[in-house]
């Protein structure tokens, strides 16, 4: 961790010379209109974008000037933040908390090339599980893995949490277009018996295969959830314990746990330390979706992560589209205020993006405690929201444009739709082109009343504008495309992490709760009235839900 930790500065964001500098020209331009912006000068919406890899990034509907992004950039060097992309690169221990190495970029790295951990080239290992997921895959897509009574398999059911559930469902549903429709596949991630219940119902257990992901399983929620689906199993397969070498395989980092659970240790596809959760798509724990679009797709999706991965470690900053991302949301966050960003894909297949991104960014960001073990003195991360294309636009809408609270928005269009039903697509686009556009300029009381509105009403109609956001234009939604969004806001989320000086790597605040609720469930199912030594808020509770559920 040498190299990583000479790369923090020993000092606070706040403490920066870039960071006192933006504060100066924050004061300076803040009242600025982006109708003025644009206004005085011509160029800005072709100038201020970035068009790489496949992507059209347009960032020119934000409250920012040319000398914005040099602040910005600067704040960046002085963050060191190209030397700790390097050494993530490198596979250096950059989780400096849970000593390990955050060495996603491995996962997607093509054959032949080389990327250490500990000194070792983790890509042929790396390799050798996306081969083995593939001809796991072959076989069950192609009909020749039977299950116990002989029977082909044509229903999965992914079982996990956090990013082995989210990335799957979200994954699936973005490429429902190049799945095999011959095969149905569902996700149960909640503790709540109903998502089991609602996800297997209809579904012939001879027929169904589990995909469990636990790193360690041991988490409780996927564990219980992994018992009723072996109960659920059994009971449709009369009983039989051989039935479960063939209905359920596991993508997990502990062969024992494996293994005591009943699944054939040739069925574990393995996790590594050094493969966090929130990014754990590009692993093993993409096997649900490999299943789903065919080994070539998912490839081809590692692909597009490899290529934006190359593009944020070399591209220069003013046109490194993660970095230029993730250095606005500071702008935003820390210098306006801003709490949220609104994530706004006008495309259905992207319609569980916003929720994925939530994991990756307030599970990354959400801290309070930089690098050197002191209290952040600015906010780190926003929540991530959003809803599909026009089904916002009829509800949430009304408070991006007229709200009293600033809240960036990026919206993610396509050029081309895998389904063009007459002149769906076109008006789509419109949609999405309009609300950018009205967003950033609003209307005016004179315009309002040359369109014949009464003066009485012109303050209800009037929209300010200066309302900022970023356009994301991409040909079409392929895997491949999918893949560059993912890595996108993942090394964006990076960015926002090194600036603000926190572990973007680990997820300390989940622990708590788990910790707590472990010691709540025993508490619960006492059959005699339990010793209680919590709040007296949380032991009424525990009293009256052992009431109601009695």
């Amino acid at each position: 961790m040498a190299g990583y930790a000479k790369a923090i500065p020993q000092h606070l964001p706040t403490k920066r010379t870039a960071w006192a500098a933006l504060e100066n020209h924050y004061r300076r331009i803040r009242c600025l209109h982006l109708r003025d912006l644009f206004a005085d000068d011509p160029t800005r919406g072709s100038r201020m974008a970035v068009d790489d890899i496949g992507i059209y990034f347009d960032y020119s509907k934000n409250r920012i000037t040319d000398h914005t992004i040099k602040l910005l950039i600067q704040l960046a060097a002085e963050s060191g933040l190209q030397a700790r992309i390097d050494a993530m690169f490198r596979g250096e221990k950059i989780n400096i908390t849970q000593n390990c190495a955050a060495l996603h970029v491995a996962l997607r790295s093509p054959r032949g090339a080389s990327v250490f951990s500990d000194g070792q080239n983790v890509v042929p290992r790396v390799q050798g599980v996306l081969d083995k997921m593939s001809q796991f895959c072959n076989r069950v897509r192609g009909g020749e893995w039977k299950g116990h009574t002989g029977k082909r398999i044509r229903n999965v059911v992914n079982i996990g949490t956090g990013g082995f559930a989210l990335g799957p469902s979200m994954a699936f549903e973005a490429l429902k277009a190049y799945s095999d429709r011959s095969m149905t596949f569902r996700f149960v991630a909640n503790i709540d018996g109903s998502d089991f219940a609602e996800n297997v119902r209809g579904l012939d257990p001879s027929e169904t295969l589990f995909v469990v992901c636990s790193q360690r399983f041991t988490a409780v929620d996927t564990l219980t959830n992994a018992c009723s689906a072996r109960a659920w199993a059994l009971a449709g397969l009369g009983g039989d314990q051989a039935a479960v070498i063939k209905h359920f395989v596991a993508v997990s980092a502990n062969a024992e746990a494996v293994a005591k659970f009943g699944i054939d240790i040739g069925n574990i596809f393995p996790l590594w330390d050094w493969v966090g959760e929130r990014y754990s798509i590009a692993s093993a724990a993409g096997l649900s979706t490999m299943l789903a679009i065919g080994p070539e797709n998912l490839r081809s999706m590692l692909d597009g992560f490899h290529q934006m991965d190359m593009h944020f470690l070399a591209a220069p900053f003013e046109r490194n589209i993660p970095v230029l991302m993730g250095l606005l949301t500071v702008w935003y966050v820390n210098l306006f205020g801003a709490q949220t960003i609104a994530v706004l894909p006008y495309t259905q297949y992207l319609n569980r993006l916003p929720a994925y991104l939530q994991h990756v960014a307030m599970g990354s960001n959400g801290k309070r405690t930089t690098l050197i073990g002191t209290e952040v003195t600015q906010a780190t991360s926003p929540v991530y929201w959003g809803e599909c294309g026009t089904n916002g636009q009829h509800s949430f809408y009304q408070l991006l444009h007229q709200g009293t609270g600033l809240i960036p928005c990026d919206f993610i269009a396509f050029g081309k739709s895998p389904n063009p039903v007459g002149r769906h697509h076109d008006l789509l686009l419109a949609s999405a082109f309009a609300q950018t556009e009205a967003l950033a300029f609003g209307n005016s009381p004179d315009q309002l009343k040359a369109e014949g509105s009464p003066d009485w009403l012109v303050p209800h109609l009037l929209c300010d504008g200066n309302r900022p956001s970023n356009t994301i234009l991409v040909k079409e939604l392929r895997p491949e495309t999918l893949g560059k969004l993912i890595a996108l806001y993942e090394h964006a989320v990076f960015t926002e992490g090194v600036i603000w000086n926190v572990n973007s790597f680990d997820a300390w605040g989940l622990e708590l709760g788990q910790n707590l609720a472990e010691k709540i469930f025993p508490e619960l199912e006492s059959p005699t009235e339990p010793k209680l030594d919590h709040d007296s808020s949380t032991n009424a509770l525990i009293r009256r839900y052992r009431r109601l559920r009695d």
